[in-house]
C-alpha cells in the first residue's frame, strides 16, 4: 500500500511539474526550434549550397572534400552546418532577441543598470559606491569615499 501511495505522489509531482507554464514553453520553443532548424537546413542545401557550388564549379556542394592518408575530410557538409547555424542564429537575434529588447524596452521592463562601482581603500575590491561597509574586509567606508566610478571590469 506505501507502494502505491508513493507512485501515485509522484505522478502527481510530475503532472504539477509538466503542466507547469514554463515547462510548456520549453517543450513547445523546442519542437518549433527543430522545425525551424530543419527548415533552414533545407534551405541551405537546396538554394545556397547550388549558388556557393557553382563558384566551385562542383555539382553538390556539400561533396567538396579533400583527402589525407586515406581518410576522406567533407569540409562541404561542415560549411553546410556553419551556413546553417549562421542563418539560424542570424534569425534568433533579429526576429526573437532584437524585437523582445525593444518590447521590454517600450513597457519599461529594462532590468534595472547595476550600481557604479569603485575599488574599496583598502582592498581594492569592487564594491557599489552607494555603500557604507566593505562586503570583503567588512571596512567602514566613510561618505564620499569612492573616487570615480571604474567603468572597466576588475582585472582578474
Amino acid at each position: 500500500m506505501e507502494v502505491v501511495t508513493r507512485t501515485k505522489g509522484v505522478f502527481k509531482e510530475f503532472r504539477t511539474f509538466a503542466l507547469r507554464g514554463n515547462a510548456l514553453d520549453l517543450a513547445v520553443g523546442v519542437v518549433i526550434g527543430a522545425a525551424f532548424a530543419a527548415t533552414v537546413n533545407a534551405m541551405v542545401k537546396s538554394l545556397f549550397t547550388p549558388l556557393i557550388a557553382a563558384i566551385f564549379g562542383k555539382a553538390d556542394f556539400s561533396q567538396l572534400t579533400f583527402e589525407v592518408n586515406h581518410s576522406v575530410f567533407y569540409y562541404g557538409q561542415f560549411i553546410n552546418a556553419l551556413i546553417s547555424f549562421v542563418c539560424i542564429a542570424a534569425a534568433v537575434f533579429f526576429f526573437v532577441v532584437k524585437p523582445t529588447s525593444a518590447l521590454r524596452h517600450r513597457l519599461g521592463w529594462d532590468p534595472p543598470e547595476e550600481p557604479a562601482k569603485a575599488a574599496c581603500p583598502r582592498c581594492v575590491t569592487d564594491i557599489p559606491v552607494a555603500a557604507t561597509r566593505c562586503p570583503s574586509c567588512t571596512s567602514d567606508l566613510a561618505d564620499g569615499w569612492a573616487p570615480a566610478p571604474s567603468s572597466e571590469p576588475a582585472a582578474a
